[in-house]
């Protein structure tokens, strides 16, 4: 009888750690334009101010309306700050909504890692969800996107 060499065995651990962090990577670097939008109904929808404030620190101050309803997992009001000559998109916070079907305002404040100045900027508002299906761990379901050119002004 000859000997076998003694295998190591593995945890399958690293590897599911390894996988969730690439899913969760791959969430976070979706386009602004995501694959699967939820059709929103009708009375689900998301504003944007037309002005934005640019304190003396860099920070930067959104806001708008929100109208949404049908939720079965925590909502977000989320907005990114783009100047129009560029496709750079900077996330400006992010505010928990509530989808009661009323009228409600939403205010995300950020510091963009490059520094805005005062003049126009576009900002994309959306309303996600995360909610489990198919069995994965919660995934993004969007039920409205706003758009609209802003004035930042120093406050």
């Amino acid at each position: 009888m000859t000997a076998r060499p003694a295998r190591s065995v593995r945890s399958a651990r690293p590897v599911l750690g390894v996988l969730g962090v690439a899913a969760a990577m791959l969430l976070l670097a979706a386009p602004a334009a995501p694959a699967h939008v939820a059709a929103s109904a009708a009375d689900e929808t998301v504003t944007v101010d037309p002005a934005a404030g640019l304190a003396a620190d860099g920070t930067v101050t959104i806001s708008g309306t929100y109208r949404c309803t049908g939720a079965d997992g925590p909502v977000f009001v989320s907005s990114g700050i783009s100047r129009k000559d560029s496709a750079t998109r900077y996330g400006i916070g992010g505010t928990r909504a509530v989808c009661d079907g009323a009228e409600h305002t939403w205010t995300n404040t950020g510091k963009p890692s490059d520094t805005l100045d005062p003049g126009t900027a576009h900002v994309e508002a959306t309303i996600m969800e995360l909610t489990p299906q198919g069995g994965l761990p919660l995934l993004p379901r969007f039920h409205a996107v706003g758009e609209q050119d802003v004035t930042l002004t120093r406050t």
